[in-house]
């Protein structure tokens, strides 16, 4: 078995089913589980129940691993600045529902879709305070702004949360997907990133993302496995697929990588 300085993790939705049959599914295949979760205004849901949360602790327990949780709804605050946003809402409610698991991180977005292209300052300062405030607001929920790691977007310039990671002392997610979507070359941001990542999203991009690493060439995946193993990352390197034969393939794929990088060292 292929051994990495990093959790290797994967998301909750392996197979189409319940959160609680794919953890238990993976229990033994991983060392952190990403709860993809999803709530609509009185409509379905798959938040835990207290019973499932008490079972999904038990497994993690038993097998060693962790969990990662991915916060809904892109974080922001009202237009006029107020907490009771609909995502800051669902934020709390989520972060209430899986504390007991002691997670690794809470994965976040930050909504900037309104000014993510905006040349007016004041528009742009205006949101960065109010993405300031609301990141606190989930850090007191969550135990601590470490426990926040805030993911670059597909379709968003990769400078653009800076100004506000540097106000505040959260965690950082990279997704690797979202860069090679842009047609980015990731390293030179996770090299700027890695000391305040805490998690890393992985995935393949062929029609879309989200897709097996099988689709990434080796000329891609290897310079990033190599400087994860040279920086001997310990965070959580999440294989962000939705699918069993997604899931096997990436593991194949990464697994083929590292031997590839270890025995050109």
């Amino acid at each position: 078995m292929t051994t990495y300085p990093f959790r290797l993790g994967t998301t909750s939705y392996i197979l189409p089913d319940a959160i609680l049959p794919n953890v238990q599914f993976l229990a033994s295949k991983v060392q952190d589980i990403e709860l993809v979760l999803f709530e609509a205004d009185d409509g379905p849901n798959n938040l835990p129940t207290p019973r499932v949360v008490e079972e999904l602790a038990a497994l993690a327990q038993v097998h060693g691993f962790t969990f990662t949780v991915h916060l809904p709804l892109d974080l922001r605050l009202g237009s006029r600045g107020q907490d009771g946003h609909a995502s800051m809402v669902m934020a709390r409610r989520v972060i209430e529902c899986t504390r007991a698991l002691k997670p690794w991180a809470y994965v976040l977005h930050l909504d900037g879709r309104e000014v993510k292209e905006s040349s007016d300052r004041a528009r742009l300062d205006r949101w960065r305070v109010q993405s300031i405030r609301a990141i606190e607001l989930a850090a007191k929920w969550a135990g601590g702004a470490k426990q926040l790691a805030v993911e670059n977007l597909e379709h968003y310039p990769p400078e653009f949360l800076e100004p506000v990671l540097k106000q505040v002392p959260v965690s950082r997610c990279v997704d690797i997907g979202h860069l090679w979507l842009d047609g980015l070359d990731p390293l030179p941001y996770l090299r700027a990133a890695l000391p305040r990542t805490r998690v890393i999203h992985l995935h393949g991009v062929a029609n879309r993302d989200h897709k097996s690493l099988a689709c990434v060439p080796a000329e891609k995946l290897k310079p990033v496995v190599d400087l994860l193993l040279r920086e001997n990352f310990a965070g959580v390197l999440t294989l962000e697929v939705f699918g069993e034969e997604d899931f096997d393939s990436s593991i194949e794929a990464l697994e083929r990588a590292v031997r590839e990088v270890r025995h050109e060292a």
